[in-house]
């Protein structure tokens, strides 16, 4: 089959209007990052590059453009919390993504609640229907394949409790759909949501092996 494509290096341009690497790896989850300082300033922020990485023990992680103070907060005490961004939260979750100064509260700028997490010193945001507290494992600065270093951090945190809706588990089983979660996807301004309507069912092969 023979399909007419447009191809590019990254490191010499796309020649796009803008850069589709955002659409196309998407949409994404939305590492919604509570923090906070050594001497107990919060912090709230929003990261699109962001997932889990390991079961047992649980392993999510996010990515920073920028030593920004999410990270700072997390190199210094070494926890965080992940608070589920759902359709809901949409407008004040984008609202903790400004750029204000240091110190200043995004909870308070966004007009949502802190809680105190129970295993780390870290607010939970109390109007998200799910909240993981995590406390750090490693902090890496990429780098590309030449080695250089990039101004970007991943941040990987083992999560030491977890804070479910009961409303959102029906016999026992967590119902994604139902949490309503935004997604991130390519562009300065696009989201997802997801429905029901659109799963769809498969089986690993190695599970429909008889015995």
């Amino acid at each position: 089959m023979t399909r007419s494509r447009h191809s590019y290096q990254p490191r010499l341009g796309h020649g796009l209007p803008h850069d589709p690497l955002n659409a196309i790896i998407g949409p994404r989850p939305i590492g919604w990052i509570s923090s906070q300082s050594a001497s107990g300033e919060r912090n709230l922020a929003p990261y699109s590059f962001f997932n889990c990485f390991n079961y047992k023990p649980p392993v999510i992680g996010f990515s920073s453009q920028g030593w920004k103070d999410s990270v700072a907060n997390i190199a210094e005490t070494r926890e965080f919390v992940w608070n589920l961004a759902t359709r809901e939260l949409a407008v004040p979750m984008n609202e903790s993504s400004a750029s204000v100064p240091h110190g200043e509260d995004e909870f308070a700028l966004a007009g949502l609640t802190p809680v105190p997490a129970t295993q780390v010193n870290v607010s939970m945001v109390a109007e998200s229907p799910v909240n993981f507290e995590c406390r750090l494992t490693q902090l890496i600065q990429l780098e590309d394949a030449a080695g250089e270093k990039l101004q970007q951090w991943m941040v990987l945190g083992e999560v030491v409790a977890v804070h479910i809706d009961n409303d959102l588990l029906e016999a026992g089983i967590y119902q994604t759909a139902k949490a309503n979660p935004i997604l991130r996807a390519g562009g300065p301004s696009a989201y997802y949501a997801i429905s029901d309507e659109l799963r769809f069912d498969l089986m690993r092969p190695d599970a429909r092996k008889p015995g």
